[in-house]
């Protein structure tokens, strides 16, 4: 039924809990698990407040804070990866940079996914807690016509 489930992870212990459902789904559907974490951009760079010089130096920083920062997330994706793997599950993994909501969607459209299995950590109570979303979550809810199984982190 589902033969490709996006994993949404950000590196935490709330993503590792969905990618444990993900397999879990995936050993019965046979399914390949595509892992995705997003890094978020840095801020432009306010050229107008530098000097040139600063400014380009400035650039060059922040994009090699940017490729050390997407070599740290893709070792620690790949460790995912393996656990996948391990299970006889098909994976790959990739690791972008923009903003997370729009770029999950983009992976979810043009991968054609059949499945998004992704965490949500609101410590909300009341009523409140019923109609809560992160923003990211409610983003992909809304936006995609994708099934999306929507693990709490929170839950014991």
């Amino acid at each position: 039924m589902y033969k490709k489930i996006l994993v949404p992870h950000a590196g935490t212990s709330a993503g590792d809990l969905a990618l444990k459902h993900a397999i879990h789904i995936a050993k019965s559907s046979e399914s390949e698990i595509i892992l995705l974490h997003v890094l978020e951009d840095f801020p432009h760079v306010p050229v107008l407040s530098l000097h040139s010089s600063q400014a380009a130096k400035l650039k060059r920083e922040f994009a090699q804070i940017t490729k050390d920062m997407k070599q740290v997330m893709e070792d620690e994706m790949s460790k995912r990866a393996l656990m996948c793997q391990k299970h006889g599950i098909k994976s790959s993994l990739k690791v972008v940079t923009g903003l997370a909501a729009e770029e999950i969607l983009k992976i979810i459209k043009n991968q054609k996914m059949d499945l998004v299995v992704m965490a949500k950590r609101r410590k909300l109570k009341g009523i409140k807690s019923l109609l809560s979303l992160g923003s990211v979550s409610r983003k992909i809810v809304e936006n995609t016509s994708c099934p999306v199984l929507m693990i709490d982190a929170e839950k014991k």
